[in-house]
């Protein structure tokens, strides 16, 4: 289970249905557990939807060599929540 900070998010993706690709430590000691969905998650809408607190903001990793991903990190339990931009679902 993610940070609580990001929970609300976690649920309502799992809620509706769209399935998780992967969860663990994905980069570094510096990452704690990063859950991935198959969704382009809408970060702006989210975020307003949600009420998500200060602490969580919008992370992006545009690299295709490395993997392109989109989505909602936590700065203070470093955590996240990651969508993929190619998906044809868009969740917000």
């Amino acid at each position: 289970m993610v940070c609580e900070h990001l929970y609300p998010l976690e649920q309502a993706l799992q809620a509706a249905g769209i399935a998780e690709t992967y969860r663990g430590q994905p980069w570094s000691r510096n990452c704690r557990e990063w859950v991935y969905f198959d969704a382009d998650l809408d970060t702006a809408a989210l975020l307003r939807r949600l009420d998500l607190p200060e602490c969580v903001e919008v992370a992006e990793n545009t690299d295709p060599k490395s993997g392109i991903e989109h989505g909602l990190f936590c700065s203070l339990c470093k955590d996240a929540v990651m969508g993929n931009p190619c998906s044809k679902t868009v969740f917000s």
